[in-house]
């Protein structure tokens, strides 16, 4: 890894232009696939069109540890209508080839692995794709995608949360490009009333710890929710609530939400 090599982030330089127009940034999460690939396209491009500065594209996986039931089963539905990884990178191509927002994937590692770390890095960034969200890889166990995600010139984001000791909190931060991660509250994504007071603290510690940029996710379902965490957060992450308005109304539904979520970023 040659540390000369300087990569221009897309993601930090879009949570950059919120922090800029004196708000936090907006990021919204939708499963590639669903209901079906062009419905996932246009629904992400919504995003992009109702104030999302960011978006992140979840890749189904069989066995989704982080994931709460509506999440859960917009990707069970999406495997089951034949959703391949390989589509993964037409669906990202068709986002960014319609907007600038940038665009991140999350995935669990084990697909990465299976196509090989630097096919899936290759494809993504031809795809137009900013980088990868990795909420089962940390940092201790990343080291060939540190290589190829610099090779490649991608993010890598990596997770933090309530329990996570000042030394992981440190190498996270050191080894994060783009923003952290923040989890919000122990335990599996969903739609709840109340966001969880840990939050801020992870935010603060992040930061603390030598993160520029520090955006939080889980448990965030609408603009009051959004509000309290841009306070101190650098960027919020929406993704039940959104995956439920796309279940429930479509395309229309998401953007409307979106727009709804980014009042609270005014």
């Amino acid at each position: 890894m040659s540390a000369s090599v300087s990569h221009a982030s897309k993601s930090a330089a879009a949570i950059d232009r919120a922090r800029e127009a004196g708000r936090a940034a907006l990021i919204g999460y939708l499963p590639a696939g669903y209901p079906d690939v062009p419905t996932s396209i246009e629904a992400a491009v919504a995003l992009a069109e109702n104030g999302a500065d960011l978006i992140e594209i979840g890749v189904p996986y069989s066995d989704p540890v982080m994931d709460g039931p509506v999440i859960q089963d917009a990707t069970v539905a999406a495997l089951a209508n034949g959703f391949r990884v390989s589509q993964l990178f037409d669906i990202v191509a068709g986002i960014t080839a319609r907007t600038d927002v940038p665009v991140v994937v999350m995935t669990y590692w084990n697909p990465v692995m299976r196509m090989g770390v630097d096919e899936f890095a290759r494809r993504l960034a031809e795809a137009g794709g900013a980088g990868l969200i990795t909420p089962d890889l940390i940092p201790d166990e990343a080291a060939e995608w540190l290589e190829v995600s610099d090779r490649h010139g991608l993010d890598r984001i990596f997770l933090v949360a309530p329990s996570s000791s000042n030394e992981r909190l440190h190498r996270t931060a050191g080894a994060s490009r783009g923003f952290v991660y923040a989890v919000s509250l122990m335990g599996v994504t969903g739609a709840r009333t109340a966001v969880s007071s840990a939050a801020r603290q992870v935010v603060a510690d992040t930061h603390a710890a030598g993160a520029a940029r520090v955006c939080v996710g889980l448990g965030v379902s609408n603009a009051s929710h959004v509000r309290e965490i841009a306070e101190y957060a650098d960027g919020v992450i929406v993704g039940t609530a959104l995956v439920a308005a796309l279940r429930d109304g479509g395309v229309d539904a998401v953007g409307n939400l979106a727009g709804e979520l980014r009042t609270g970023l005014a």
